[in-house]
């Protein structure tokens, strides 16, 4: 199962669709092999840590489950763990000619399936009669513009202030449809950070539940 990520929210750690979806993945991976997450647990949030997969999922605890910090996978209360977040990973190579003191090296490899396919809250035409496309199809090359052009203008964004070296790369939020994006490369920091942005190609997209 590869379908829409999406209908994963709300799954249990050990939901069959869950186990499905990362054995897909495994299949595609670089280097097939069996893939066991680094667990983070806290007392109001655990992380499953699937580095070699460009995955990593947060589960909120439920029913008044307060998980302590550290615990093992098979320590965890699947029943009061709900699937509330997914973050994929790409990690384009980088740039001929890029600064590499500067380049910052990722835990996680490229999420191996692509296109990733999203489906899109259905809103109303925009000023100019345009009606908004049912999906999105993400591949490791997808834009800003890209984004844009397919989602419409996000609810919130931020991030490229400051110094190229020093500020974080530009995000977007579109709230409605519980997606967030945050963009990689030299196009999306600095103080051109949103003129260039357009250019800049994603480095983590984040699905959470929609927000009105």
């Amino acid at each position: 199962m590869a379908g829409d990520l999406k209908q994963l929210l709300g799954q249990k750690p050990s939901s069959s669709a869950l186990s499905e979806h990362i054995s897909a993945l495994v299949s595609k991976a670089a280097k097939p092999e069996s893939i066991t997450p680094e667990v983070k647990s806290y007392s109001d949030a655990v992380y499953f840590n699937y580095y070699p997969l460009g995955l990593s999922i947060l589960f909120k605890p439920v029913h008044g489950y307060k998980p302590k910090s550290g615990l093992k996978r098979e320590e965890l209360r699947d029943d009061d763990l709900e699937l509330d977040g997914i973050d994929i990973y790409n990690v384009p190579p980088p740039e001929a000619g890029a600064n590499a003191a500067r380049a910052t090296k990722s835990a996680y490899t490229t999420y191996p399936i692509s296109p990733i396919v999203l489906s899109l809250v259905p809103l109303p035409p925009d000023k100019d009669g345009k009606a908004r496309a049912g999906e999105i199809s993400i591949t490791p090359e997808t834009t800003g513009k890209d984004f844009v052009l397919s989602m419409g203008e996000p609810d919130r964004k931020g991030g490229g202030a400051g110094p190229a070296s020093g500020s974080i790369g530009i995000w977007c939020e579109w709230a409605k449809d519980g997606v967030m994006v945050e963009f990689g490369g030299e196009e999306s920091r600095g103080p051109q950070a949103w003129e260039r942005g357009k250019d800049a190609v994603w480095k983590v997209v984040s699905i959470f539940p929609p927000k009105d």
